[in-house]
């Protein structure tokens, strides 16, 4: 192969890995979840890596005693976490393709996502 050619075709390859990086990041930055308690009274938002942003609570959830609102807070906390990790794992898979390097992402998920 001419070496102009094989380094065009090389340029060429580097700019689409880059501009499909690119978008991956640009869509893994909008990822994130809320989920809400079976009967309303708390919504929990959590960003692409699972860290918590927002806990909104009702007025039924002053209702509640202590224990079952922190297990209410917890329980859809983790379910906001499983929903913003299936869709980082849709996101990585356009990206990666179903490949060892997915596995390499998702494998600390929880297993209801992979």
């Amino acid at each position: 192969m001419d070496p102009a050619q094989w380094l065009a075709d090389y340029q060429e390859r580097l700019e689409r890995v880059a501009y499909s990086a690119r978008s991956a990041s640009a869509s893994l930055a909008e990822v994130g979840a809320s989920a809400t308690s079976p009967r309303g009274e708390v919504t929990v938002t959590v960003n692409a890596g699972g860290v918590l942003g927002d806990v909104a609570l009702t007025p039924a959830a002053r209702k509640l005693d202590v224990d079952t609102l922190a297990m209410l807070i917890v329980s859809t906390a983790r379910e906001a976490q499983r929903l913003a990790s299936a869709r980082m794992t849709e996101v990585m898979a356009d990206y990666l393709g179903e490949s060892d390097a997915l596995h390499q992402v998702t494998k600390h998920l929880p297993e209801a996502v992979r």
